[in-house]
């Protein structure tokens, strides 16, 4: 373990610090530490930063609750730049994204891994710039009444593709219910992260039921 006398801050005293999901190892965002706000992470066990516009402090989720929970700091080879793993509360970034970096400069198709993650983040550029001409803007002008409607109608497509005993078909129906499904996460603010969330305090539950079922 090094100490913070042997970080190396450049000449106007900040250190860049890359904000890392610790669950999902996803890069949340870039920011900066002077010596007082990692100091102040270290303490209080959440981010602290340097606004270099505003030059002041600032505590993430100091406004929006969206705290992140430091788990660790690592430093480079240098120890001029941090790694700092999170718990993150909410999404990372201003906008409501769960990261900062939603703008594709560059993707190779063939090696680009698909991830529903990333669907999140591009429904949620959809929603955002609402493109001409795209379904997803066309499911987001219509609104609320409109996504549900349709998570009804693939909701049905699915229970008919599976009763008929139709693989290939209700993979292609469940594919569909997916794209809807997160469409109206995005028009409700709910986030990846919280329907993980959920997901694994039920699978907390069912390993202490399926323990308990052992015993007796």
């Amino acid at each position: 373990m090094i100490k913070t006398e042997e970080l190396k801050f450049d000449e106007k005293g900040l250190i860049p610090a890359i904000v890392v999901d610790a669950k999902t190892k996803e890069v949340l965002t870039l920011a900066y530490m002077n010596a007082e706000s990692l100091e102040i992470t270290l303490q209080e066990k959440k981010t602290c930063f340097y606004s270099r516009s505003r030059q002041t402090l600032w505590r993430k989720g100091e406004t929006s609750g969206n705290y992140q929970h430091v788990v660790s700091i690592t430093a480079d080879c240098d120890k001029d730049a941090l790694v700092v793993m999170v718990e993150k509360d909410g999404p990372a970034c201003h906008t409501g994204a769960e990261s900062c970096f939603f703008n594709p400069l560059y993707i190779d198709e063939e090696k680009h891994e698909f991830s529903l993650r990333g669907l999140y983040e591009l429904l949620l550029e959809r929603n955002a710039e609402r493109p001409q001409g795209s379904y997803t803007t066309y499911l987001f002008e219509k609104g609320i009444d409109k996504i549900l409607k349709k998570v009804g109608e693939e909701s049905t497509e699915v229970i008919i593709a599976g009763k008929a005993d139709d693989k290939k078909e209700t993979i292609y129906e469940i594919a569909d219910l997916a794209y809807h499904v997160m469409v109206l996460m995005v028009q409700m603010g709910i986030t990846v992260d919280e329907v993980r969330d959920e997901l694994a305090s039920r699978h907390v539950i069912d390993h202490k039921v399926k323990q308990e079922k052992m015993t007796k």
